[in-house]
């Protein structure tokens, strides 16, 4: 489940059984303990009353009366806005730019600062390139819509992220790294992470990465990652 969909059976499993436990509600979703508690203080954000009540016979519960509020961004959501008006302006294809900087802007206003900090260290890590027009672009193909709230936690926490992977010759291996970057090259956009198994630098296409998923309890070290000189990162969005 990606962050909404889990947000979505929470509310719905405290609404049809009045009361939960955490450990109930991460087996529900197929998330970790951590996980669903930021979950619920995220809902929490969102308007929902939720209480909660330690001791045996305790747990979480939702008020029947309570309702969502407000519709806050998540810092994912907000950052797929953000690189794609990045992409579109470094293909110059970015009409009424203006507006869409000052959209942004007042969206980036409406965040928490936490989530502001979390969002400019998520743009840290983002890089912009041309594609080389040799670049054989035939087997394109679609993003899991997966993977941008497991990069959210993979880059923010520092956290291992696994992945199956297929290979341009169609071979699929299961692959463990630390996430480093995110590479676009339009119209291919790529994952930069550290490979332990290889002790170097990969980069993933990022339409050939399925099922992909964070070890939440597998922190790794940040690493410079040695970028071509013509790989900049895009600052601008960071203002």
């Amino acid at each position: 489940m990606n962050i909404r969909q889990r947000h979505d059976s929470i509310v719905r499993t405290l609404r049809r059984n009045g009361s939960s436990t955490i450990d109930d509600l991460a087996r529900d979703v197929g998330a970790s303990r951590r996980t669903v508690l930021r979950d619920i203080s995220a809902l929490r954000d969102e308007g929902f009353v939720i209480h909660s009540e330690s001791g045996r016979g305790g747990g979480i519960q939702l008020d029947p009366q309570s309702m969502q509020t407000t519709a806050r961004l998540a810092v994912s959501e907000v950052f797929a806005l953000l690189i794609s008006v990045a992409a579109m302006r470094a293909a110059q294809n970015l009409p009424f730019s203006d507006l869409a900087d000052a959209g942004l802007a007042k969206i980036e206003k409406s965040l928490p600062s936490d989530k502001v900090r979390d969002l400019r260290r998520f743009l840290d890590c983002l890089h912009i390139g041309q594609l080389s027009p040799q670049q054989d672009l035939s087997d394109l193909g679609p993003m899991d819509a997966d993977l941008l709230p497991v990069f959210e936690t993979g880059f923010l926490q520092r956290v291992h992220i696994q992945f199956d992977y297929r290979d341009a010759k169609g071979n699929k291996t299961r692959r463990k790294v630390e996430p480093q970057a995110m590479l676009i090259l339009q119209p291919l956009w790529y994952l930069v992470a550290w490979d332990p198994t290889r002790g170097d630098f990969r980069h993933f296409r990022m339409d050939r990465i399925s099922r992909p998923e964070c070890l939440e309890d597998e922190p790794f070290r940040w690493r410079h990652v040695p970028f071509e000189d013509d790989v900049c990162p895009y600052a601008d969005l960071q203002r």
